[in-house]
């Protein structure tokens, strides 16, 4: 039924013309939201009072929608988008990415890009737009969030009549957990989707948490307090670029390693350094001192634990595949993810 003609309340202004369309609110079943949840109207990918713990800009970014997702099974010919956020734009940063949704499907045999939610250039707090499919069936729809954009409300925009039915869970649903940098948090991805850890979460269909703060991470023990009590399948430990120096990493890397190991003595850990293939002089320190913290845990019996440089992340591509010298490109995030894809094969092997 169109819910709109029942509860005027929940009617949702739209200026797309498509036949039937009804829209229903995101957080309503049988929708399924992943790697973030609503508190206080917005989404977000911690507590605010854990955020407020690690510092002002972590406060400032754990409202970022980076990782969140809505899940749900439909047959309509397509499925419309509006929703009402914060963009925020990026000379260096594909809107589509920075500020924009796209949808992946799965149906018959594997996962399948649908498009981009692209929004339009002048963007500030809301927008609205459609993908239609080539042809129409039962799938699986996943909606990706903006990884650098404040999400408060998700409206999700379906043929009247159409079926309308909860997604099934992941097969792993014990989340990997990510924790770094901008690169970790989504920048600069052309969209949603073309994060290493989407392309993962796909792969291995497997849930997945992003906890990427944008200049941010540095280690804090509030933050490893935090991560400590979540319920894990695997951790990505990957905060190298945002280490002020390397004696700040020096300090927090080891530390961070064994307070989340002291909790969760079985826990798949990958350390991971910054994703550059060719290092300077201060990038090789660090470089050591991921690599310190690794072999010493090996040393000390710990066989769940690994280890990837940035060349190994970037061996595909090179460091042709960042956009500024830094933050990857699409080309530089499948790059990241095959790496990736080396460890989670043997990591799912021993489940």
């Amino acid at each position: 039924m169109d819910i709109s003609k029942v509860d005027k309340n929940l009617a949702v202004e739209t200026n797309i013309d498509r036949p039937g369309l009804c829209f229903y609110d995101a957080e309503e079943s049988p929708f399924r939201i992943y790697g973030v949840f609503k508190e206080n109207g917005l989404f977000r990918r911690m507590t605010e009072e854990d955020a407020r713990k690690v510092s002002p800009a972590i406060l400032e970014l754990h409202t970022c929608a980076a990782g969140g997702r809505v899940r749900f099974v439909t047959d309509s010919p397509y499925v419309a988008l509006k929703t009402e956020y914060f963009a925020n734009k990026m000379p260096h940063f594909a809107l589509t990415g920075s500020c924009g949704f796209d949808l992946y499907s799965e149906y018959g045999c594997g996962v399948r890009y649908e498009g981009t939610y692209v929004p339009p250039y002048d963007v500030v707090d809301s927008y609205e737009n459609v993908v239609d499919f080539d042809h129409v069936c039962k799938r699986v729809v996943t909606i990706n969030f903006p990884p650098y954009s404040v999400v408060k409300k998700v409206y999700i925009g379906l043929q009247q009549g159409s079926i309308l039915e909860a997604a099934p869970e992941y097969k792993l649903t014990k989340p990997v957990v990510y924790y770094g940098s901008s690169i970790t948090q989504g920048g600069c991805a052309s969209k949603p989707g073309s994060t290493y850890q989407s392309i993962l979460s796909f792969r291995y269909d497997w849930d997945y948490i992003n906890l990427g703060f944008s200049g941010s991470a540095l280690g804090e023990d509030a933050m490893t307090d935090y991560i400590k009590g979540l319920d894990m399948g695997a951790f990505v430990l990957d905060y190298d670029y945002n280490a002020p120096t390397p004696e700040h990493l020096q300090a927090t890397h080891s530390r961070m390693y064994e307070g989340i190991r002291a909790v969760h003595p079985d826990l798949p850990i990958i350390m991971m350094a910054q994703p550059k293939y060719y290092l300077n002089e201060d990038g090789q320190k660090r470089l050591e001192i991921i690599r310190a913290t690794y072999l010493a845990a090996r040393e000390k019996g710990d066989e769940n634990v690994y280890f990837l440089s940035g060349q190994d992340l970037m061996e595909l591509v090179g460091d042709n595949g960042l956009v500024d010298g830094c933050h990857p490109t699409d080309s530089g995030f499948f790059s990241m993810a095959k790496a990736l894809e080396k460890v989670f094969d043997r990591i799912v092997e021993k489940m």
